[in-house]
Formats: structure tokens, C-alpha cells, sequence
């Protein structure tokens, strides 16, 4: 009797179970049942679909078997089934998780495919290398000449440029995105295969079934669209580097501002950027008080790049109206008559971001009706910015705006520079038809200050999209109160590694990622105690939790400890308790 082990694709269940394959299937299915096969198996009165982990148990966990029902089809080669595993473990989330993302999402055949040979033109590429690439510069990729080379590129219009480059070449390319319609990624997916092709794609791509790896190229590592979002937050560069040093493949990363992680994991970078546009820095200690974001220098910025013809964008991180506000008649705060937390200004008069309690304008000290922007948010600022500019055209974007008008001046958060430069890399024709002779960041302190422990590392890479909008006459301005600060050097000098020297000195003093573990952990109050109390029993730090339960930190020496003591069994038996999330090296914290 064959018994196969087999992980079910259900979220709630992160364990296998062994069942036995029957003749029928043997006879029809010869040969074709391995590691990572697609089957059909009953599962608590259900027929649910699973990942074959090991095709001949030994010694089955259970002494009455029941029937596979069925092979459905072709699933993750067994290395990629391996580094599944190990993602699992390194992101403290479930298995099926990273199998769904490894497989095709229609149907592939079972069966053994015939491995293809290529051999082009170019020297091999050996070993692991970091390049830096100029923030406005065009993005080469080094291929390898034989077997095949992944590319993960966080831009899908860079990605399908580069495709498009590489098969007028002669290449053989797959396309792995979620541009594609399912029936198109399925036969991108069988095709991969085959081997002897360049897969070129985002994070998804990471997982393509090339049986002949030979390069693993990522593009642009810092860009958090690399990292998954929802639970588990794998990040596509750590898996790269993770699979190509299993199969002995290649490892080339190009990037305008190498982050600290992959400094430890790659090696210093080879060669020097460049290519950043002027930057003029604004030094807000020197403003008189009361000017708030509009600076004299803006202003004049501002006139000269609409002058020409120029787009301008300003760039502050900040929806609404006002985020903080103060009665011009008493001067206190505006706060919540409920809570006691700060209210936020918006048209139709002040709302609690904390409890959503409303209420008209109107101050509850003295009921003056007149309240000054301490924190204004985008909308007051496009308003400023109308008056400050009577003749323009002014408008703002945010993550919730549909298209981005074609007018002189926007003003919005960071969601502007991702709408402008549509992820398509330098050199791509803008959605609207002006040229952006300006890009200013209103507030940049609000991100070099910001709480958290990749704040500089992020604040540089909102500067790098910044970059790569400009025209080759545009400039950065940035208005700051911390002009000595690394990342304002950085840009200043073009030389992005300011940041990340910094950065690796200092986290490894605090015992940051990567030099120490750290996850965040959510939800449910009575899961989240559960889940702490089993990784303080396994030897990991934990800080808190919060207030009202819902959310710790966990801390360890290293990243494989915090990781063990998330894989331990009591914290997956914390879920049953309630909602648990878990984030490993979070990058909000």
C-alpha cells in the first residue's frame, strides 16, 4: 500500500495527514504522484484540495487510512515544496498559504515534462552581488546564458518592458503577474516548466517551477510592494536569495538604496549610483513661526516649475483637512468630548479618528468656531496652495482618488508618486501629458521621525519615487527641520549608502532585523496572551501586550530564534482562541 502525506488547502488547518493512494490512481496516475502533487482528499465530510509533502510514508501517523479521491494535477516542483516549508517557517505562517502561491491557478496536467537546453551569447553569472543603480537611471539585467534566470521586479510596466526587450533578443520569456487572467498565468506557469526561459514578474514570480535555476535577479529590493501585506508578510527578495543559494544559482540585486537586509545578506555594493536630480533642502529652523508648510522658497519653486510649463507635485503624508487643530481664540486643542483623543477636521466639521464620535466645529473650552492647522492634511494644503497661486489649478491625491488630473499643481501623499510614475520605471510616459519639473515634501520630517525602525530606510525610498518623476531638468526640495539628518545628506550627495551605514549601525546596537528577530502579534486579546505565553516559554522577549490586549511584541537574539518560538505548537494552538496575526519583521513598528 503507497501512503502519501498531504497538506490540505483549508487556512484554518496548518497540519498534514496521511492517507493512502489506491490502485485505481497508481495504474492511471503512474509515476506522476510526487512531491507537490495536486490531489482531492475528504477531510471532515468535505472533498478538499492538497499538496502531496512526501509521496511514500513509511510509517503512516494513523492506523486506518482513508482513499485519496482524486489527482487533480501538477503542482510546485519538490524544491520549491522544500522552500514553501521554509518560508513557512520563517514567516511564522501557514503552509498552504505559500503552496497556493507556488501553484498555477487553473489545472495543469500531471506528469513528467521535458526539461528544454538553451544556450545564448554572455558570460555565467557566479555568486551574489548588490549593484546600485542611479535613481533615474535605465535598469540593465544581466541574464544568465544557460538554464534559467528569475527576474522580480516590483514594477509590472518596468517587468513587461523588460519582456518585451529580452524577446526581441530571441529569449524565451514567461510572464508571471497578476495582470494576467488566470487561464493565461496557468500556461505561463506549465510553460516555466519546461526550464530554458527567462520568467520575468513580481513577487509571485519568486515561486515559478524552473527546473534548471540558474540566476535569481530582484530589482529595486527596498520596494515594499515586494513584501506581502497580508499575513503571512513574506518578502519576495528573502525568498530569492533563499532559493538560489539552495539550488547554487546566481544572485544579482539591482537597487537605487540598498536597505540593511540586504546588506547582510549580499555583501557591500558594487560601484556607485549617481544620477539623483538636484535637491534643494528648505532649513525650516530659520521660518518665522506661523508659516506652517508654505515656505517662501516653495512658493518661489513652485512659480518657477509652473512658469515652464512644468508639472509640480507636493508630496505630504497627511489625508483630510487637518490632523491636529487649536482654537485661534483659547488656544487648546480640539479634542473628542468622548474620548479625550484628537479630532480631525473635515468638511462637514470634526470627526474622532479613535471612536468616529462627530460633531460640528466648535470648540468645547471656549465654543470659538476659528481653529488653526498645527497638522494640516492635504485638503487644507490644496487649498493654501489655491490661494498662494491664483491662477493655477490645484489638485489633490490620495490613495482613494480615481485618475490623476492634468493640472499644474498636485498636492497629495505619497499615493501621488505611485499614480505619476504608474511603477513604470524611468524613461515611461507619464499618465498626463506635462513633465514634472518639481517634486517637494512639505513635511519630510514627519517620516525621518517617524516611530518606526525602517523609518529612514523608507523615508529615502519615498525620495527615490520622488526621483524617478522628475524630468532631466526637475529638482527635490525638501523642507526640513533636521538638515544634517542622513537622508537628507544622502540625497544631497547622491549617495544612497549614507543611509544605509547609518542604519547598520544603529540597528545592530538596538538589536534590530537583521541582527535580532522581531514580530509583531495581533488580534484577539485572549489569542494574543496565548500566543505570548507560549513564545516566552520557547525563550523569546515579549513586550506587552497593549493596553486593551490586542496586540505584542516579540523579540529574540536572532531571526531563527524568534522564529523558532513562533513555530512553536502552542502558539498555533493560540488560533483557536480567536483571531491571531502574526508579522515578522514588521515594517510598521
Amino acid at each position: 500500500m503507497t501512503v502519501v502525506r498531504v497538506q490540505p488547502d483549508v487556512p484554518a488547518i496548518h497540519r498534514a495527514f496521511d492517507y493512502s493512494l489506491p490502485s485505481r490512481l497508481l495504474d492511471r496516475f503512474a509515476g506522476a504522484v510526487r512531491v507537490g502533487t495536486v490531489v482531492r482528499v475528504p477531510l471532515h465530510g468535505r472533498r478538499v484540495r492538497g499538496w502531496v509533502l512526501d509521496a511514500d510514508v513509511a510509517e503512516p501517523e494513523a492506523t486506518e487510512l482513508r482513499d485519496v479521491l482524486a489527482v487533480v494535477g501538477a503542482g510546485p516542483p519538490p524544491e520549491v515544496v522544500d522552500l514553501c516549508c521554509w518560508a513557512a517557517w520563517r514567516w511564522a505562517g501557514p503552509l498552504a498559504s505559500f503552496l497556493r502561491a507556488a501553484s498555477a491557478p487553473n489545472v495543469v496536467a500531471a506528469g513528467a515534462v521535458e526539461v528544454e537546453q538553451a544556450v545564448y551569447p554572455g558570460a555565467p553569472l557566479h555568486g551574489e552581488q548588490l549593484t546600485l543603480i542611479g535613481p533615474r537611471a535605465a535598469v540593465e539585467v544581466p541574464i544568465a546564458p544557460e538554464g534559467s534566470t528569475l527576474v522580480i521586479d516590483p514594477s509590472a510596466a518596468r517587468a513587461a518592458q523588460l519582456a518585451s526587450h529580452l524577446e526581441r533578443q530571441g529569449r524565451e520569456v514567461v510572464t508571471l503577474g497578476s495582470e494576467h487572467a488566470d487561464a493565461v498565468r496557468t500556461a505561463h506557469w506549465d510553460r516555466a516548466r519546461a526550464g530554458a526561459c527567462v520568467v520575468v514578474g513580481g513577487r509571485a514570480a519568486v515561486w515559478a517551477p524552473v527546473p534548471d535555476l540558474c540566476a535569481v535577479v530582484v530589482v529595486d529590493e527596498g520596494d515594499e510592494a515586494l513584501e506581502d501585506e497580508r499575513a503571512p508578510t513574506w518578502n519576495a527578495r528573502d525568498v530569492a536569495v533563499e532559493r538560489a543559494r539552495r539550488a547554487g544559482a546566481a544572485v544579482r540585486v539591482l537597487t537605487p538604496a540598498a536597505t540593511v537586509d540586504v546588506l547582510v545578506a549580499v555583501g557591500e555594493p558594487v560601484g556607485g549610483a549617481g544620477g539623483w536630480p538636484p535637491v534643494e533642502v528648505v532649513d525650516q529652523r530659520d521660518e518665522e513661526p506661523g508659516h506652517g508648510v508654505l515656505s517662501a522658497a516653495l512658493a518661489d519653486a513652485l512659480r518657477h516649475a509652473v512658469g515652464r510649463g512644468e508639472r509640480a507635485v507636493c508630496v505630504l503624508n497627511r489625508r483630510g483637512r487637518a490632523r491636529l487643530l487649536a482654537c485661534r481664540t483659547c488656544r487648546e486643542l480640539a479634542r473628542c468630548e468622548r474620548c479625550g483623543a484628537t479630532v480631525e477636521q473635515r468638511d462637514d466639521g470634526f470627526v474622532c479618528a479613535h471612536c468616529g464620535t462627530t460633531r460640528p466645529s466648535v470648540c468645547l473650552h471656549c465654543h470659538g468656531s476659528t481653529f488653526r492647522a498645527v497638522r494640516p492634511g492635504i485638503t487644507r494644503v490644496r487649498d493654501d496652495l489655491a490661494a498662494l497661486l491664483p491662477r493655477v489649478e490645484v489638485a489633490s491625491v490620495d490613495a482613494s482618488t480615481d485618475a490623476v488630473p492634468d493640472v499644474p499643481v498636485l498636492v497629495g501623499t505619497e499615493a501621488v508618486l505611485h499614480r505619476l510614475v504608474g511603477h513604470a520605471g524611468v524613461g515611461a510616459s507619464p499618465p498626463t501629458g506635462r513633465p514634472t519639473g518639481l517634486v517637494a515634501y512639505l513635511e519630510l520630517d514627519q517620516e525621518l521621525l517617524a516611530p518606526r525602525a525602517r523609518a529612514a530606510e523608507q523615508a529615502l525610498w519615498l525620495l527615490v519615487r520622488g526621483a524617478r518623476l522628475l524630468d532631466d531638468r526637475g529638482r527635490l526640495l525638501l523642507q526640513t527641520r533636521l538638515p544634517d539628518h542622513e537622508v537628507v545628506r544622502a540625497a544631497r550627495r547622491g549617495d544612497a549608502m549614507i543611509v544605509a551605514r547609518a542604519e547598520r549601525t544603529r540597528r545592530a546596537a538596538l538589536g534590530f532585523p537583521p541582527f535580532g528577530g522581531l514580530a509583531e502579534v495581533s488580534g484577539a486579546p485572549e489569542a494574543v496572551e496565548a500566543a505570548c505565553a507560549a513564545v516566552a516559554a520557547a525563550g523569546a522577549t515579549v513586550l506587552g501586550p497593549v493596553a486593551d490586549g490586542s496586540r505584542a511584541l516579540v523579540r529574540a537574539p536572532s531571526v531563527a530564534a524568534v522564529c523558532d518560538a513562533l513555530a512553536a505548537p502552542a502558539v498555533e494552538a493560540a488560533r483557536t482562541r480567536g483571531r491571531l496575526r502574526i508579522d515578522v519583521d514588521p515594517r510598521r513598528v
